[in-house]
């Protein structure tokens, strides 16, 4: 295989090739390494390579799996995580200038998962300051180069933007994201490739910096669906050091994950929501609908008890309430060299009242029902995931939150998974949204499964692939 070959084969093919022999996870690795240093001047997905360790973990897991000792299927398959999740005697920055030399004093959990079953960190990936922002953008640490424009800068989504940027440049073969208002899946739109965004409790955040504790989900990025099904079976599973986790057993998304879609019943989203999108976007949208209506499944409208804008409002208003009292010292101090557009948004979180926390944390149970009521018999809801493709940088309105159709995902406590289901006349990719009920995750997957053994949106390589 040519260093391109490998860089860009599914995690799934790769994990075959290292159990059997014909691949050698320090040849993998040299290959991401090599990949990364020729890339990543243009690109700037990482905050910090790991070159020399993640080679010396390639040479133990080629000698372990050598000897017989492969401790699991994943074994020597690389990962990249994104600059919140914390690993002893590492810098973990959030984004944030002021916390360069900011070093963990523990291993995140969910890394810990990954690090057990014999995967190797190729590194740290970029994320707008404190993960809150969807745009993708950091005025103070740089803003990840979307690799689907080779001439112009454009949006890669965020919170996640270096998680994307790296997997839709083959820089990884996928990564380790979060998602408190989108942050997963806005860049998995905008970069082409497909996110998970995680029922909260499923994966611990014990060790991701925070956000929004009430509202925060880590979850996996990867170029198609069966890579997401099984680094989410990687990173889940309960944790005594993470409350949210207790109780909710393990579930393997992937004994279900090709049963196809004939005869589930998916809605399609209310008239209303459609102004807010692109005529392209809807395009692709409604040949997503037809598609899956072709293998099978029934495509229902279903009318909705709210407008997603109105929940959106409940949730940014949680999201300022909580970040604002995590890091209101660095927010308050206007010598700190925050990113200007980011300071305000936190900041907002001194005008929320207690009454108003609390009156949004009640109404958050109260509109679980009514969404819950108005699915009943229903398997999911589609939308388009983000209102338009990647915009160019000088066009963001940094005023304004590219979440319309994901916030309602995270106040509600559902599952979503984002995947490619087109292009514009630029070439820049859209996507799907697949909504379901919490803990449902192997359902979405399932859906987005189906959708792309009919398509191939999902195998497409932007322009600086290379």
């Amino acid at each position: 295989m040519t260093q391109q070959d490998l860089t860009f084969a599914p995690v799934h093919q790769l994990a075959r090739g290292l159990q059997q022999r014909r691949l050698s996870p320090v040849d993998l690795v040299e290959a991401f390494l090599e990949r990364i240093e020729a890339q990543e001047p243009k690109l700037h997905a990482y905050t910090e390579v790991f070159a020399q360790d993640a080679r010396l973990a390639a040479e133990a897991a080629d000698a372990a799996i050598r000897a017989g000792h492969a401790v699991g299927p994943l074994h020597g398959i690389p990962v990249a995580l994104k600059d919140l999740v914390e690993l002893e005697g590492r810098v973990v920055t959030g984004g944030c200038e002021a916390w360069l030399a900011r070093k963990a004093t523990r291993t995140a959990t969910l890394a810990r998962k990954l690090l057990a079953q014999g995967m190797i960190v190729l590194g740290k990936t970029h994320t707008v300051e404190f993960a809150m922002g969807g745009w993708g953008t950091n005025s103070r640490r740089g803003t990840p180069w979307n690799p689907w424009d080779a001439e112009r800068a454009r949006t890669p989504g965020g919170s996640s933007s270096g998680s994307g940027v790296a997997v839709a440049a083959g820089l990884a073969p996928w990564a380790v994201g979060t998602d408190t208002g989108g942050s997963v899946r806005l860049p998995a739109s905008w970069c082409g490739i497909t996110g998970l965004k995680t029922t909260i409790g499923r994966v611990s955040t014990y060790g991701v910096l925070p956000l929004s504790p009430t509202l925060d989900t880590p979850g996996p990025m990867a170029r198609s669906v069966e890579d997401a099904a099984l680094l989410y079976a990687a990173m889940q599973g309960p944790d005594p050091l993470d409350p949210l986790t207790r109780g909710l057993p393990y579930t393997d998304p992937l004994p279900t994950l090709k049963r196809g879609v004939r005869g589930l019943r998916l809605a399609r989203m209310p008239e209303v929501e459609r102004q807010y999108a692109s005529a392209e976007v809807l395009a692709a949208y409604d040949g997503s609908l037809a598609e899956l209506e072709q293998l099978g499944a029934e495509i229902v409208t279903v009318p909705l008890p709210f407008l997603f804008a109105d929940v959106a409002a409940h949730n940014l208003r949680i999201m300022a309430a909580e970040s604002y009292t995590l890091y209101h010292e660095l927010v308050d101090d206007e010598a700190a060299p925050l990113d200007p557009h980011v300071r305000p948004r936190i900041a907002a979180g001194r005008n929320v009242s207690a009454r108003e926390y609390i009156e949004a944390l009640r109404m958050r149970d109260t509109m679980k029902q009514q969404f819950a009521a108005a699915m009943e018999g229903v398997d999911a809801l589609l939308t388009p995931t983000t209102m338009t493709t990647a915009l160019p940088l000088e066009e963001v309105d940094q005023a304004k939150a590219p979440a319309h159709y994901t916030r309602f995902g995270n106040y509600l406590d559902l599952t979503a998974l984002a995947l490619p289901n087109g292009g514009d006349g630029r070439g820049l990719p859209t996507s799907l949204q697949i909504v379901c009920r919490a803990n449902e995750e192997a359902l979405a997957l399932r859906i987005g499964w189906a959708l792309q053994q009919a398509t191939d949106w999902h195998l497409r390589r932007p322009p600086l692939a290379g």
